[in-house]
């Protein structure tokens, strides 16, 4: 009797738990990103724009996306494949630095997880898709190997926060040349 009853416990028990240890769906890379404007927002695939980046061929919601930007497709594109040779262990070294912190918490109000409550989640995304970007680039990051690195299936990109950063520098190029060069630097000569 006590063994049939253990035995009932230990296959419920089996039966309950065997989904949530080995059956989670994981987010391995992000599929989508959400752009969010206001009250407004528009979703598109990586794959589209990594199609986009690559080929140049974009889907009909992604050419009203890059339109509304003002950018030529060339320019957006340049951007987009814009590539960053990065030793992983220097990235490393960044994104853990006190620095890497600040700037991984400031970037983290303009592209977060969709239900992010608080900056710590935000910038613990960032840090890995930057550490998953770069090896999934054997060495080297884009705009398109960071997004495929992000771990959650769905990237919030916030325009509205972007364009307040966006109007402190004048030009993408500067933009990422300033944060690029110059923490880099610092820490290849440390």
């Amino acid at each position: 009797m006590k063994f049939s009853k253990f035995l009932i416990f230990k296959v419920f028990f089996l039966l309950i738990s065997y989904p949530l240890y080995f059956n989670l769906p994981k987010a391995n890379a992000a599929e989508e990103i959400k752009i969010t404007y206001s009250i407004f927002s528009r979703t598109i695939t990586v794959n589209s724009l990594k199609t986009f980046a690559k080929e140049g061929k974009s889907t009909r919601k992604l050419k009203k996306i890059l339109t509304a930007t003002g950018s030529s497709d060339k320019e957006i594109r340049a951007v987009l494949n814009k590539e960053f040779e990065v030793p992983i262990t220097i990235a490393s070294k960044l994104v853990y630095s006190e620095i890497g912190n600040v700037f991984l918490t400031r970037l983290s109000s303009i592209i977060h997880t969709p239900r992010a409550t608080d900056e710590r989640t935000g910038m613990l995304a960032l840090r890995a898709s930057v550490i998953k970007g770069i090896k999934k680039g054997n060495g080297k990051i884009n705009l398109i190997n960071f997004f495929e690195g992000y771990p959650t299936e769905t990237v919030i990109l916030d325009v509205s926060a972007l364009s307040k950063v966006m109007n402190k520098v004048e030009s993408i190029s500067e933009l990422l040349t300033f944060f690029t060069n110059s923490p880099l630097e610092k820490i290849k000569t440390n």
